[in-house]
């Protein structure tokens, strides 16, 4: 990974193999991001995107080997119990341009990622919900 600081945003350049969701809570965590908007596009190679069952209360996982654009990376940085917090959702495309997504639990490149964490000035802390039992913003 390679990153760069252009005002208050860090640009970060992924490599072959890296996940971007550790990744983007690496930069987070070393660069005490406590509030931040994450947006990108890129290739992956191995992608696990969720969705929330609100009966279940649990995620179901969809895993996908096979190489496939990132049309779409959109999320934020929090806080929780005083660690970074990354919430990332992605929009991908096969090879016949079919398009689905959902929450970003792992995101492998493929061949590279261009992610902007815009960094906002102060901090948003999370709590667990009971009712939907979603870790949401706490104001």
């Amino acid at each position: 990974m390679r990153e760069k600081e252009i005002g208050n945003t860090v640009v970060l350049r992924l490599e072959i193999g890296e996940d971007i969701v550790s990744c983007v809570k690496d930069v987070c965590t070393r660069r005490e991001i406590k509030a931040a908007h994450i947006s990108g596009i890129g290739t992956l190679k191995r992608t696990v995107v969720g969705i929330y069952n609100m009966e279940t209360k649990v995620y179901k996982a969809n895993e996908y080997n096979e190489f496939m654009e990132l049309t779409n990376l959109c999320g934020n940085a929090s806080v929780m119990n005083k660690e970074s917090y990354i919430h990332l959702h992605a929009t991908l495309s096969d090879e016949q341009g079919h398009a689905f997504g959902g929450h970003l639990n792992e995101g492998i490149i493929g061949a590279t990622a261009e992610i902007f964490i815009t960094v906002l000035d102060g901090v948003i802390d999370r709590v667990r919900c009971d009712e939907t039992g979603l870790n949401v913003f706490e104001f």
